[in-house]
C-alpha cells in the first residue's frame, strides 16, 4: 500500500474523529486506531498496525519534553527498545512486574517485555545495577532506540 494512501487515512481518521479505521488493498491490510489520551482530548495518538507486507507507519504527537527527558541520561546506563511495539512490565495484566524503581537487577534478568506482531518479547538488563526511573508507561506503544529504562550503578 502506497505511503501517500495512508497518510490520506490518517487524516481521514483525525479530522472524521472516528476511533478505528481497518483497509484491506489486495493481500495488504491497515489498521489505524485513533486513542485519545483522558487528560487531554486534544492529543492524540496514531498507531498503524500493518499486516502482511505492508510498511509500518506510527505518527505520534508528542510533547517536546517527553523527547528531552530521554537525552538527560547516560546511554550506558539506558535499556533502550529494539523494535516498535507495546511495552509492558509484566507478563500478565495481575501480575508482579519484573522490574521496579528502586529493585536490583543482574545482568540478563528479564525487565520488561515488547509485544510485537503478537509474540512477545523479553528485554533483559544488558548490566546490573539498580533500576533508577522506568520512562514508559505499561501498554504503552514504543519506537525502536526509545528509551525505556535507566539502570544505575549501585
Amino acid at each position: 500500500m502506497d505511503i501517500r494512501k495512508i497518510k490520506k487515512l490518517i487524516e481521514l481518521v483525525q479530522e472524521s474523529g472516528i476511533a478505528e479505521l481497518e483497509v484491506t488493498e489486495g493481500e495488504e491490510s491497515v489498521r489505524i486506531c485513533q486513542h485519545r489520551d483522558q487528560t487531554s482530548a486534544s492529543q492524540t495518538t496514531q498507531q498503524i498496525h500493518t499486516l502482511a507486507n505492508s510498511p509500518q507507519v506510527d505518527n505520534s504527537q508528542d510533547d517536546a519534553s517527553d523527547v528531552d527527558q530521554v537525552t538527560d541520561f547516560d546511554e550506558k546506563n539506558t535499556v533502550i527498545s529494539p523494535m516498535v511495539g507495546t511495552f509492558y512490565l509484566s507478563p500478565a495484566p495481575e501480575a508482579e512486574p519484573l522490574c521496579k524503581v528502586g529493585q536490583r537487577v543482574e545482568q540478563g534478568d528479564p525487565i520488561c517485555i515488547i509485544e510485537a506482531m503478537k509474540m512477545m518479547n523479553q528485554i533483559e538488563a544488558l548490566r546490573s545495577g539498580i533500576v533508577s526511573k522506568i520512562l514508559v508507561e505499561s501498554g504503552d506503544g514504543v519506537e525502536f532506540d526509545q528509551a525505556l529504562i535507566i539502570i544505575e550503578d549501585e
